[in-house]
């Protein structure tokens, strides 16, 4: 007879995984409301900052108390578009709009599991299945939202020198979302693996 055993967490460990839920919760309505007051802003249109990144530019600028120009390596900046154009405003807004459902679903996800720990049940399909969603969903939904940012950016600052300046191509860091991958499997083998062995051992109580 196949009995299934509840695993009880200590007070701690109970406590820890409830503040856990709740700071996720803050941090997906605080991404929420930076992404919808990012979207009112890009869809107005006006006096917006854009950061749009330089790699490998030199500039000469004053630095120092005397002023003195010297040349600086320039990776990023912030451009302010007194009138955004739509075909930039657009990628912009589909960016936060991506932005807000990753967060929301790995959250969500995370909370989920950690509901699912609490219960005393932490290695089963459900749980993989989340973890791997909470994932997946992280991993395409940034470099979506890295995407879409990069698009804006090149649309402002074509819109802004009439063309006459081209910053960087769209660009990917492949280390970090290689990293990131990889990450990823290790996690949902090891639930996969887990679940293999409660299994197995519930079978022999």
């Amino acid at each position: 007879m196949n009995v299934t055993k509840q695993r009880t967490l200590s007070r701690g460990d109970a406590g820890a995984l409830i503040a856990f839920c709740i700071a996720g919760a803050a941090i997906a309505a605080s991404f929420t409301v930076f992404s919808v007051l990012r979207i009112i802003e890009l869809a107005r249109g006006v006096d917006v900052p854009v950061l749009v990144e330089y790699p490998g530019t030199e500039v000469e600028a004053p630095f120092g108390a005397g002023g003195e120009t010297i040349t600086l390596g320039l990776d990023q900046a912030t451009m302010t578009a007194p009138q955004l154009p739509m075909i930039a405003a657009v990628p912009g807004i589909i960016a936060q709009v991506i932005q807000i459902i990753t967060i929301i679903v790995v959250v969500g996800c995370l909370i989920l599991l950690a509901r699912s720990t609490l219960n005393g049940r932490i290695f089963n399909r459900r749980n993989t299945a989340l973890a791997m969603t909470a994932g997946a969903t992280g991993l395409i939904g940034f470099a979506a939202v890295r995407f879409f940012d990069n698009m804006l950016a090149n649309a402002t600052v074509s819109a802004l020198t009439d063309n006459a300046v081209r910053n960087a191509m769209i660009t990917v860091e492949p280390f970090t979302f290689i990293l990131a991958a990889f990450i990823l499997s290790v996690i949902g083998t090891a639930f996969v693996i887990g679940d293999k062995l409660q299994r197995e051992t519930e079978g022999l109580v």
